[in-house]
C-alpha cells in the first residue's frame, strides 16, 4: 500500500486538469495573438483551448495576465531549453541561444508587441534571460571565441537589429544571414569595439 503523503488522490487530480487547463489555455492565446493580433478576446481563447470561458476567467483576470503568461511560455518552452543546454561548444550554445531568441520572437511578435504595451515583461523576466545571456557570454569569453570586451547587452542589440531583418515571421525574410553576419561580428578582433 502506498504512502499516504500530500494531498489526497482527488485533489492531485483536480491539481492535474488545472495544469493541463492552463496549458491549454496558455498555448491557445499564443496561437490565437499570433493569428489574430491584438483583438483576441478570452471568449476566443476559450473556445481554441477546449474550455469554458469562466475557467479562462478563473485562471486569468483579464487579458494582460493571459498575455504575460504567454511571454513567460515563450521564455520557458522555446529560449530556455536552448539557452541552459551547455555542450562541448560554448560559441555554438551561444549562437543557438541568440538564434532561439529571433526566431521565438518573431514568432511572436503580436505577443511581444502586446506585452510591451501592457509592461508584461517584468524585471523578472528580463533579468533571467539575461541571466543566460551572461552565462553563454562567460564561456565564450573564457574559450577565447568572442571579443573580450562583449558584454549581454550587446547580445540583445543584436538580437534586436537581427529582428529588422525578420518582418514577417521565423519563417520569412533573410534573417539568418544577418544572424551569421552579426554573430561574425562576435568574434575576436584586433580592433576593439568603441565604448557603449
Amino acid at each position: 500500500m502506498p504512502p499516504v503523503t500530500g494531498a489526497p488522490a482527488g485533489e492531485r487530480g483536480l491539481r492535474l486538469d488545472a495544469a493541463r487547463n492552463q496549458e491549454r489555455i496558455v498555448a491557445a492565446a499564443a496561437a490565437a495573438f499570433a493569428q489574430l493580433g491584438a483583438d483576441v478576446t478570452l471568449e476566443e481563447v476559450a473556445r481554441r483551448a477546449g474550455v469554458g470561458v469562466a475557467t479562462v476567467y478563473r485562471r486569468f483576470r483579464n487579458r494582460d495576465q493571459l498575455v504575460r503568461a504567454v511571454v513567460a511560455h515563450v521564455l520557458a518552452a522555446e529560449i530556455e531549453p536552448v539557452a541552459v543546454a551547455a555542450t562541448a561548444d560554448p560559441w555554438r550554445d551561444l549562437a543557438a541561444t541568440l538564434e532561439a531568441t529571433v526566431s521565438a520572437v518573431a514568432a511572436h511578435r503580436q505577443v511581444v508587441r502586446l506585452a510591451q504595451a501592457v509592461g508584461a515583461i517584468d524585471v523578472d523576466m528580463v533579468d533571467r534571460y539575461f541571466g543566460h545571456l551572461d552565462r553563454l557570454l562567460t564561456r565564450a569569453r573564457a574559450a577565447g571565441l568572442v571579443r573580450p570586451e562583449l558584454e549581454p547587452r550587446d547580445l540583445a542589440a543584436a538580437v534586436v537589429m537581427v529582428l529588422a531583418t525578420a518582418r514577417g515571421g521565423p519563417e520569412a525574410g533573410d534573417w539568418h544571414r544577418y544572424l551569421a553576419l552579426v554573430l561574425d561580428g562576435m568574434r575576436p578582433s584586433a580592433g576593439r569595439l568603441p565604448a557603449g
